[in-house]
């Protein structure tokens, strides 16, 4: 079931994401706005976010692209949208376990345009 809908915003574009209802979603819900700087791993967007959660039971390493994950270990939101350097195959793979907070609406590889270094800005939608 759908909990909240937010926008990533960087200079060359923007996307929403689906969030479902976890711990770690409301967590993030209620530290927005949130502004960060992007940096990339592969074909995978991420950074840090002032929001702490412990690993959740359904927490993957394998996503499918456009999946929003939050990193516990790194306190930063992880958007995969192709391979990364450890990825088998053409599957996102994640450094390590991570909480699944829901979906980019539309096509993931619209991340493809954010550069390290560029300013993220999430918000409700």
């Amino acid at each position: 079931m759908s909990f909240a809908r937010i926008r990533i915003a960087w200079p060359k574009g923007a996307a929403v994401a689906t969030l479902e209802d976890t711990p770690t979603t409301r967590a993030l819900v209620a530290a927005l706005p949130i502004e960060a700087k992007a940096q990339t791993w592969g074909e995978e967007v991420y950074f840090e976010i002032p929001v702490t959660a412990k690993l959740e039971g359904d927490a993957r390493q394998v996503v499918a692209p456009g999946t929003v994950c939050f990193w516990v270990e790194g306190g930063s939101l992880a958007l995969p949208w192709g391979r990364t350097p450890i990825s088998e195959g053409e599957e996102p793979r994640l450094l390590t376990r991570c909480n699944v907070l829901g979906k980019i609406d539309g096509d993931a590889k619209q991340l493809a345009s954010v550069r390290s270094g560029d300013s993220i800005t999430i918000t409700l939608e």
